[in-house]
Parts: C-alpha cells; sequence; structure tokens
C-alpha cells in the first residue's frame, strides 16, 4: 500500500454518546427526573445517523494506491489505464482536466479534496482526488513511472 485514506473517522460516531452524557449529567445535577425515553431516543438516532455517514464515507471517499491499482472509492482500475498525469494548476486558468468527471462512482470530486488530472489511455480526462492531494500526486506518479519502466511490484523478504 503505497496511498490510503480511509474517507472517514469512527470517532465521529462517539459524538452522539458523548452529548446525551452531558444531557444526562445537566439533569441528574437538576431538580428535575431524568428523560430516559427521550433521551434514549436521541441517542439512538444520533450514534446511527453518524454511524452510517461514516460507513458512507469509508464506501464512496476512500483511496487506496498500489503499485499496480488506484481505488477511488468502490472503483479499482489498474494504473496502466492511466497515460498522463497533469500537473498541479497553479495558476488563474482553469485546466480542461479540472471538469472533467472524477474517478469513482461520484458525480464530482468529494468535498475537501482536491483534484489531480488524468489523461486516460483511451483518451478521456478524469480526476483522481485525495485529501492529502501533494503526498498522493507524488505517490501516484513515483508508481506510474515505475509501472511505464515495467519495474513491477517490489518484493519484500520476511528475514
Amino acid at each position: 500500500m503505497l496511498f490510503r485514506e480511509s474517507g472517514g473517522s469512527w470517532g465521529v460516531v462517539l459524538i452522539g454518546p458523548l452529548l446525551i452524557a452531558a444531557v444526562v449529567a445537566v439533569e441528574a445535577s437538576g431538580p428535575g427526573q431524568i428523560h430516559w425515553p427521550v433521551l434514549s431516543i436521541f441517542f439512538v438516532v444520533l450514534t446511527g445517523f453518524s454511524a452510517l455517514q461514516v460507513y458512507a464515507a469509508r464506501q464512496h471517499v476512500s483511496v487506496e494506491l498500489t503499485e499496480t491499482t488506484l481505488r477511488q472509492g468502490a472503483r479499482t482500475i489498474p494504473l496502466s489505464d492511466i497515460k498522463t498525469i497533469h500537473p498541479e494548476n497553479l495558476g488563474g486558468e482553469a485546466m480542461p482536466w479540472e471538469s472533467a468527471p472524477a474517478l469513482g462512482e461520484l458525480s464530482g470530486v468529494p468535498r475537501r479534496r482536491k483534484g489531480i488530472g488524468l489523461t486516460m489511455t483511451s483518451g478521456s480526462l478524469a480526476q483522481a482526488w485525495a485529501r492529502d492531494h501533494q503526498r498522493f500526486r507524488q505517490e501516484l506518479t513515483e508508481a506510474h513511472l515505475a509501472m511505464q519502466m515495467g519495474l513491477g511490484p517490489t518484493k519484500k523478504d520476511d528475514a
């Protein structure tokens, strides 16, 4: 594995239980009673919704780069399908690849991610994407160059 982004953190799911614990503490310190039925409903809704969001993010917004493949969300492509990796756009004018569709099943580059322009061997333009786009670009470029040079995956000794 050369590069990996999970897409979402399971730590977010803890927000719901922590909020409910804070409300229980406030209600317990006051003169009234603790509203267990309502708090239980809120606990299930907040925790369930957070878990669903994180699960979806990990399925559709995760990135994995190996020496031979690139997975963006649920779609995996061989690096041999990539013809060119375009340089980062540092100018003010939009480059043609910036309006290209994103790799994966999403309609565009996910929020808080930055696209990296690709020309595929079919001639079409596409955007690979990652949150840590600079490191991703470097790893993708090196893996693509190694693949073009005919260097296969490296084998590691167990010793």
